[in-house]
């Protein structure tokens, strides 16, 4: 019996996750500002978000909320008046958060505003400066070894001013107030696995649950890195307690083998649901523990809020040679990844979902199934795979062990284990077990009998 399920390589939904991409590639986003604006406004265009905007100086947690930045034009001209950088062919030109500058400087004042990367000499790089007033450009460092001695015309026009911060939620009730937390961060300006690839797999995923029945609750966050989830978690501490499972998605769209990141506590039924699903993917994957340098979810599991919140990528940060440059582009992305990273979210989601501990209401040997009238009609030949796995479920279903530990256990694939759990609760031989029993009582309430969704099979 094999537990392996190939994700599939659905052309269809990866073009249109794709398409998503593009559409958002072009807007210059950072911290703050329009671009990230026009960013969720093109989102919610698919998905309802509430908005959320932050005065600057406001703050959070250790943080203070920058102030807004926003860049409409910024070159460079040579002694021969040719332009040299134009951030109107990429916003990655001009280093992030530049004040506004114009004036005239030669080649050696110049280079001490000047940003390359050696080792790529042909890719502009992304650099900024957001919490120490500068400015600058970047360029390929091929192009700055041409550069010859003279005077150099520099514009940037942008400005930096109290404004706000902004962020927003995508909120999907479920019968149960238990939520999942899905983050991904939208600042990035001219990068696609970087983190488009997560806004826009985020965002199809959001789209497909809010069309399914749900057990748990979910809630999706847009959110400039790391300031953002700090902000978010200044403001939201008081209902933390809700975030039961969280992952945060990034650089999700490559052609790498998936990489997971546990959270902090390394235990928790996201770390082994992520662990479990990766190893039937079928998929070249590792899975590494926590380490508290990355993305945001090194904000939600620092001590002091320790939530169950891992990381899912392909290529990880830093792990890939296009990672913070011009090269992280539309090239970069490959349609049936962008889909296989969406099925594994949904596999994912579809065992926590499902995943609940049931009570065996004959537990003194096995129940007479032909009473049920789910028992095979004919005895004496080898017991069929889905009454193998009955027999499984009815003996482990003690209170104690989940509808995970009886796939892990017994090797079959958990959805298999569900199937039969859902028939013999809909023959009164098994209960759900207390707060499973609370949620399944509100499922019941709205139409579904059963205890759990198959949201993957609705999906």
């Amino acid at each position: 019996m094999t537990n392996n399920f190939p994700l599939s390589t659905n052309v269809e939904i990866g073009e249109q996750i794709y398409d998503l991409i593009v559409e958002l590639y072009p807007i210059c986003r950072s911290l703050t500002g329009d671009g990230v604006r026009e960013t969720l406004s093109r989102i919610e265009e698919r998905i309802p978000l509430d908005i959320y905007e932050v005065p600057s100086g406001t703050p959070v947690l250790d943080w203070t909320v920058p102030k807004e930045w926003n860049i409409r034009d910024g070159y460079i001209r040579g002694p021969r008046e040719d332009l040299i950088v134009d951030f109107r062919r990429s916003s990655l030109h001009v280093l992030g958060y530049s004040i506004p500058i114009e004036g005239r400087f030669q080649l050696n004042e110049l280079k001490e505003h000047l940003f390359t990367d050696p080792e790529h000499p042909d890719w502009i790089p992304f650099r900024y400066s957001y919490y120490d007033e500068n400015w600058g450009f970047c360029l390929p460092h091929r192009q700055l070894e041409q550069l010859e001695d003279g005077e150099y015309e520099v514009m940037i026009d942008s400005t930096l001013e109290d404004g706000s911060l902004t962020y927003a939620e995508c909120y999907i009730p479920g019968a149960s107030t238990d939520e999942v937390l899905i983050c991904v961060h939208i600042d990035h300006p001219a990068m696609c696995n970087d983190n488009l690839s997560g806004v826009a797999v985020a965002t199809f995923l959001a789209e497909r649950l809010a069309r399914a029945e749900r057990r748990l609750s979910y809630r999706f966050l847009f959110i400039p890195t790391t300031i953002g989830s700090i902000t978010w978690l200044s403001r939201n501490e008081q209902n933390l307690e809700r975030v039961k499972h969280g992952l945060v998605l990034v650089c999700i769209g490559d052609a790498g083998g998936f990489t997971y990141k546990q959270s902090r506590l390394g235990n928790t039924e996201i770390d082994r649901v992520m662990n479990y699903v990766l190893q039937q993917s079928q998929e070249t994957h590792k899975v590494v523990e926590f380490s508290p340098f990355g993305f945001d979810e090194r904000q939600f599991c620092s001590p002091g809020f320790n939530l169950p919140v891992g990381s899912l990528s392909r290529s990880a940060n830093g792990k890939y040679p296009q990672y913070h440059t011009s090269a992280d582009n539309l090239e970069l992305m490959i349609p049936e990844k962008l889909a296989a990273s969406l099925e594994l979210c949904e596999s994912a989601i579809e065992i926590l979902e499902g995943n609940v501990k049931y009570l065996n209401v004959n537990p003194k040997g096995e129940p007479q199934l032909g009473k049920s009238g789910i028992y095979r009609k004919v005895g004496g030949a080898i017991p069929e795979r889905s009454l193998v796995t009955m027999f499984w479920v009815l003996n482990y279903s003690d209170g104690e062990h989940s509808l995970l530990d009886i796939a892990e256990q017994s090797g079959t694939p958990f959805r298999e284990v569900r199937q039969a759990a859902d028939l013999l609760f809909e023959h009164d031989l098994l209960v759900p077990c207390e707060a499973d029993a609370i949620d399944a009582s509100k499922a019941t309430s709205n139409g579904n009998r059963h205890s759990s969704i198959a949201i993957k099979a609705s999906l």
